[in-house]
């Protein structure tokens, strides 16, 4: 395991801070190591007398993960080389771009401690998805489901890990009509490569609940979910050709160029060519 600290960032962090968040302590699941995160590792450190000083190195580490029995429940749901090879001889691509976009584009491990996919549920989108079935989000707006239901984007109510979870079925429970769930299982965004649920019908599920089915089965259902999104939205021609910068600005849309993705994805390819 990597040595991690205040302001690392890394999909490390993330896995640290679902065991402390699984542990009871109240912080942020994300990819960077917040001041959250630093009071927890200390407290967690003093309470294991460990030295207090926020740096979860080995013997940090090795305390985390003697206190959590189910951490590798999922791993014979994790992506093999094979599913890769598989993968880029269905789409005639080549494996180092594949594997390239695998590094850059996924979110790392697909699944949460405790064998869940990873979601982010986007209380925005619910708003859309109500609408789109003829219910009046506006019904249900209340102090209560200000964090689960609003019309414009927002990250502040994010929390990660099983947390998302927790934000999906508080939106599921406002109302006990059917479409309810279906709209919040639309609402979220799952997997390794985070497809939205409302994507369902044009990648070829026959409902967003089997759709959700698969993303619970194995990181493999993820990628062959990514590959469907990337077919439906003619992104392969730009991986053959490895116009890096096309494919980013398709995938990850106008803001691709401040984030970098285009160079960071061509360094991943150089790496593996």
């Amino acid at each position: 395991m990597k040595t991690l600290r205040y302001r690392s960032r890394d999909q490390e962090v993330y896995f640290l801070e679902e065991l402390l968040q699984k542990m009871g302590y109240e912080i942020y699941v994300s990819t960077y190591f917040g001041v959250d995160t630093d009071k927890a590792v200390k407290d967690f450190q003093q309470k294991n007398d460990l030295v207090v000083d926020g740096i979860v190195g080995l013997k940090t580490w090795s305390k985390l993960l003697a206190q959590e029995n189910q951490i590798f429940d999922s791993n014979s749901k994790l992506l093999s080389e094979q599913d890769l090879i598989d993968f880029a001889q269905r789409y005639d691509l080549e494996l180092a771009a594949v594997k390239a976009v695998n590094e850059i584009e996924s979110n790392g491990k697909g699944f949460l401690v405790g064998d869940k996919p990873r979601i982010l549920f986007e209380g925005h989108i619910f708003w859309r998805q109500l609408e789109a079935k003829g219910i009046d989000p506006k019904n249900y707006v209340s102090e209560e489901s200000a964090n689960v239901l609003y019309k414009k984007w927002t990250r502040k109510y994010y929390v990660g890990g099983i947390g998302e979870y927790d934000r999906m079925n508080k939106a599921a429970a406002l109302d006990d009509h059917p479409d309810f769930k279906a709209a919040t299982k639309a609402s979220a965004s799952w997997g390794m490569f985070q497809i939205m649920g409302y994507h369902f019908k044009s990648l070829g599920y026959a409902s967003v609940d089997a759709f959700v089915e698969k993303m619970f089965e194995h990181e493999r259902e993820h990628l062959a979910a990514f590959g469907k999104f990337l077919e439906v939205n003619k992104l392969l021609k730009h991986l053959r050709s490895k116009n890096w910068a096309a494919f980013a600005r398709g995938y990850n849309g106008p803001g691709y160029a401040a984030n970098k993705y285009d160079i960071k994805l061509a360094k991943a390819y150089a790496k593996y060519s």
